[in-house]
């Protein structure tokens, strides 16, 4: 490893390197529900079936589930900057092939290639800003990736149906792939190498059964949101994926160098907010999935229309996140987030009583409150987590933080959609044997607030636990840790 750069990281020039990675994170997280209203004109433009052309997001999900606790090896191996241009040009080429694809499998090949590309940008940006910020600005250096978090995949809806009414399907690759290549010409001349290189050996077998693993989990309870729980496509992936995450925890806890760090969780902070941060995944991802499905299937809404009432949610979130990061710095995660969750969780009560008259207002405005509610508690609550850790533990640290997020997310929503529909069918079973006439809508939208009500529940659960935080900002060890020399790999 060598170190011919001996400016300090306080000499950085840090604004450029904290653009680049925050267009980088943003282009790969837009893409994940960018094509979500695209789907049917995907589905004219090849002639394929629904269950064909729904693979074009669970293929990028999986494939952003298997890369992203690769993270962790890739981000000790390879330089910054190295990693961070490979990154972004995988993504770029893969958005052209998108662009460009003559027939399907072409499409989903370009899907492949962006998410491998995109999977590796929000641990690496993480990382950055751990290693160039200090201990009492990493709140307001975290709250900026909170803006990626809660803009990038909420403007993709509104964003898509917007260019998809008037434009090709196409038109949404060929948006994002001048950002991506003007990020990658800019990080050519202003990304700089910051993180320290343990330079760890490639262990095969753990990335094959990290693979499975986690891919197998996601792929099962993603697959839940469409299908039965009794389907094998659905119960056989996740009990298979489960059976190999076994293996492969047991094979990092063996090994002197793991592929993924799982003594992680023996810092009772990072255990506490991963698992704080878990539920409140849940609870977002329940939202914004729940809401657009009752608007555009219950009450005849676009996906524009509905992807717009997310949009002040988002931004509200967007603008916060960074103020909610400086309030950190100063006071520390617990009030933040007990405050947070208590906002979260009033906020989404009233959605349990949506009905067949509920106004586009009243949806937008509750959901922003949530969303203020959220972006008080996220990022404080993953900067506290992360701050607990000995540096050589962060990229460890950040791998399972997006990881767990990713699988809580998936977790979430088949859980949510599985309730909803159950409901749904009592509630016309119900009627029928009453010898009543079954309202489909309305026991659909039934299905909805009783869903909104786990949600509530959720975010209670989440409250209750934010009591146990300390208030502390990060370990007194690591608040004494200064990073002398950024890492310049040749």
């Amino acid at each position: 490893m060598s170190q011919t750069n001996q400016s300090t990281v306080g000499e950085l020039k840090k604004g450029p390197i904290v653009a680049l990675m925050l267009v980088g994170a943003f282009v790969g997280l837009l893409n994940e529900t960018l094509l979500n209203t695209a789907l049917p004109h995907i589905m004219d433009a090849f002639n394929i079936s629904e269950s064909s052309v729904q693979w074009l997001t669970t293929a990028f999900l999986l494939t952003n589930g298997i890369m992203i606790p690769i993270s962790a090896f890739l981000i000790e191996k390879f330089s910054t900057r190295r990693l961070f241009l490979t990154s972004m040009t995988l993504f770029a080429i893969g958005t052209l092939i998108a662009a460009t694809a003559p027939s399907f499998s072409v499409l989903l090949l370009g899907r492949i290639v962006q998410a491998a590309g995109s999977g590796v940008m929000m641990p690496l940006m993480m990382n950055v800003f751990l290693a160039i910020f200090p201990v009492e600005k990493r709140g307001a250096a975290m709250g900026l990736s909170g803006i990626v978090i809660a803009f990038a995949p909420a403007i993709g809806p509104s964003l898509s149906g917007w260019l998809v009414e008037y434009h090709s399907w196409r038109t949404l690759f060929y948006v994002v792939l001048p950002i991506a290549v003007l990020d990658i010409l800019f990080s050519i001349f202003f990304m700089k190498n910051v993180l320290q290189l343990t330079k760890p050996k490639v262990d095969v077998l753990s990335i094959i059964l990290s693979s499975v693993g986690f891919g197998g989990l996601l792929y099962g309870f993603s697959s839940a949101g469409n299908k039965h729980w009794d389907s094998p496509q659905v119960y056989i992936s996740i009990i298979v994926g489960a059976i190999v995450l076994i293996f492969f925890i047991w094979r990092q806890l063996t090994m002197k160098k793991p592929l993924l760090e799982f003594r992680v969780f023996k810092y009772g902070i990072f255990a506490l907010t991963i698992t704080v941060g878990m539920v409140v995944m849940m609870s977002l991802i329940g939202a914004e999935t729940l809401l657009p499905m009752y608007m555009q299937n219950m009450r005849d809404f676009t996906a524009f229309e509905s992807g717009l009432m997310l949009l002040p949610g988002a931004l509200v979130m967007g603008i916060m996140s960074p103020v909610t990061g400086m309030i950190f710095d100063k006071v520390g995660a617990k009030w933040l987030a007990v405050i947070g969750m208590a906002i979260v969780a009033f906020g989404t009560f009233p959605f349990t009583f949506l009905d067949t008259s509920t106004s586009f207002a009243y949806l937008s405005i509750l959901y922003a409150i949530r969303m203020f509610g959220l972006s008080m508690a996220m990022m404080p609550l993953f900067t506290a987590g992360l701050n607990s850790l000995p540096p050589e533990l962060h990229p460890h640290g950040t791998a399972m933080l997006n990881t767990l997020q990713q699988v809580a997310g998936s977790i979430g929503t088949a859980v949510l959609f599985t309730i909803m529909s159950n409901v749904a069918d009592h509630k016309v079973q119900d009627t029928v044997s009453a010898g009543g006439k079954p309202n489909p809508i309305e026991a659909m939208i039934h299905g909805v607030n009783v869903s909104f009500i786990v949600v509530t529940s959720l975010a209670f659960v989440a409250l209750i636990l934010a009591f146990f935080l300390k208030n502390n900002k990060g370990t007194e060890q690591e608040t004494k840790e200064v990073v002398k020399t950024p890492v310049t790999e040749h």
